[in-house]
């Protein structure tokens, strides 16, 4: 299957609330924080972030597949720009048919068109299946990756 992938305008972003909800399902076990919003409210925040782009994966008709999360960086010491990918999710049903693969693609095109110098992402260690893919389509980066916690309740 090859999906049909978009980018999903603003307006249009209360359309992931479904796959959002089962993101954060999954993701529950991965990352901590006491409480998850609810899905409307994770697409109102996409909505709203004048940042966050979104790439929309949708079979032939129409039904959604899977979803990456954009930001477009400085990367100062080059005076460029980077991709990051911070979110990227596949429903369980459409996983191993190249859609994680079309959202990257996609992503990477993006990136060539407006001069990234690379595209990057974290993934958390516990996530063995992402790991898996990303460790055959990328170079493993030689970044170490911190936080500090603000709020622990909703932490990631």
């Amino acid at each position: 299957m090859t999906p049909h992938i978009t980018a999903l305008p603003r307006d249009q972003r209360h359309r992931l609330a479904p796959l959002l909800a089962l993101y954060a399902q999954e993701m529950r076990d991965v990352l901590t924080g006491a409480e998850v919003a609810t899905p409307e409210a994770q697409a109102a925040l996409l909505a709203r972030h004048p940042a966050a782009e979104v790439l929309l994966a949708e079979d032939a008709e129409g039904r959604a597949l899977g979803f990456a999360i954009l930001f477009d960086l400085p990367e100062v010491v080059f005076a460029r720009s980077c991709g990051n990918l911070d979110d990227l999710f596949v429903r369980p049903e459409a996983r191993g048919q190249g859609v994680a693969r079309a959202l990257i693609a996609a992503a990477i095109a993006e990136g060539r068109k407006r001069g990234w110098s690379h595209l990057r992402w974290i993934v958390p260690e516990a996530d063995v299946a992402a790991i898996a893919l990303y460790e055959r389509i990328a170079t493993r980066a030689d970044w170490r990756s911190y936080v500090v916690r603000l709020d622990p309740a909703a932490s990631l």
